[in-house]
């Protein structure tokens, strides 16, 4: 009898141990690789992430999510391989900030900043040579469009009445008052090389026009450009690359795709309610602030007009040159700062009828010399 009850134990003990190693089917599957903590949990095979169904701790090693969509707070960045951040920053018609980021470690670990914004850290960083061996390219993306594809309305009032001035806002601290900055994790240590993508540029512009309205704004980034009295100690540096047939790597819902190792400036078909849209790609740094790799910025022409010289008259524009300065504030490590700061370049605030946001605040000079 004491040996029948042995054996019994025995196949009790190897029936568990069968029904342990038997994979879960359902909300997820399992993955070997969990160690002591028991084998890692992965998300469904199809469909869009969430931070949720994706969450942190999540090994890509383990689970095959590399080049899926992960969704937060109405928009999305695609899973990078290994060793790399992606970030996306939207401006928005109605103010709400929408915006994060997904860092997955060399080891294969993702991470998240879901709060559009990172402490500041340490800037001694270097620019290490990028080495995208395969860059991920769409038909688009080889395809040569004439600027006519999808113009946006042409600019009928530059040049006919005077440019509205830059004044604040009487509702908000003003612009050489208001200290509120933040920045994400992010900073360019050496050459911001960019270009101008093809199709239709805003306010119905030629490519050379879209490339002076583009290159003031960037300039006005990495210049500091303002009337507070600040001098420029920032160190951030672009150069214009020219223009190419690639997209940037920002799809109709205003959420990141795969990086195709060129930072391109474009316009087309964002989400309804974001007037424009950053996306940033880095390498992690730990320690200092992670360094840029490449970093994409579109105009949302499909549902909204712009303007090179808002006038009097203006309705319902967006002026290029300060959404542009925003979006290359996203460029240079900038986050948002809410709408109750009106006056300064990085609110959230749209920019409709306005050149405000071309000339920075005391918040936006502080926050570059925090990263530079």
């Amino acid at each position: 009898m004491a040996r029948n009850n042995w054996r019994l134990a025995v196949r009790g003990i190897a029936a568990f141990a069968l029904a342990a190693s038997v994979p879960f089917v359902g909300g997820g599957a399992y993955a070997d690789g969990g160690g002591l903590d028991g084998p890692q949990v992965c998300p469904p095979a199809t469909g869009d992430l969430t931070v949720s169904t994706l969450p942190a701790g999540t090994s890509v090693i383990s689970c095959p999510v590399v080049g899926r969509v992960v969704t937060f707070g109405g928009t999305g960045v695609t899973v990078p391989e290994p060793n790399t951040a992606v970030g996306v920053d939207t401006l928005t018609t109605d103010g709400e900030s929408m915006g994060f980021s997904l860092e997955v470690s060399a080891d294969g670990v993702v991470s998240y900043n879901l709060s559009d914004s990172s402490p500041d850290a340490p800037t001694g960083g270097i620019d290490a040579a990028d080495s995208l061996g395969n860059p991920s390219t769409t038909t688009d993306d080889v395809t040569d469009e004439p600027e006519s594809v999808d113009p946006d309305a042409l600019d009928s009032s530059s040049g006919v009445e005077p440019e509205i001035p830059d004044l604040d806002s009487t509702s908000a601290t003003g612009a050489c008052s208001d200290g509120a900055y933040s920045t994400n994790d992010l900073k360019e240590y050496g050459t911001y090389n960019w270009y101008i993508g093809d199709g239709g540029m805003p306010g119905g512009l030629s490519r050379s026009s879209a490339q002076a309205a583009f290159a003031d704004a960037i300039n006005n980034i990495t210049g500091s450009y303002n009337n507070c009295g600040y001098g420029d100690s920032v160190s951030a540096s672009s150069h214009y690359s020219g223009t190419t047939t690639y997209e940037a790597d920002i799809n109709s819902s205003s959420s990141c795709t795969a990086r195709d190792g060129k930072s391109t400036w474009d316009a087309g078909n964002l989400k309804s309610g974001v007037v424009a849209t950053t996306c940033w790609w880095s390498w992690p740094t730990p320690g200092v602030k992670n360094d840029l790799r490449e970093a994409d910025v579109r105009f949302n022409t499909t549902d909204y007009d712009f303007t090179n010289s808002p006038t009097s008259s203006c309705s319902n524009l967006y002026d290029i040159r300060s959404v542009g300065t925003h979006e290359a504030g996203h460029v240079f490590g900038m986050g948002h700062v809410s709408s109750a700061h009106s006056n300064l370049t990085m609110t959230t605030n749209s920019i409709r009828c306005s050149t405000i946001a071309r000339t920075l605040g005391k918040g936006d000079v502080l926050g570059l010399r925090s990263i530079y």
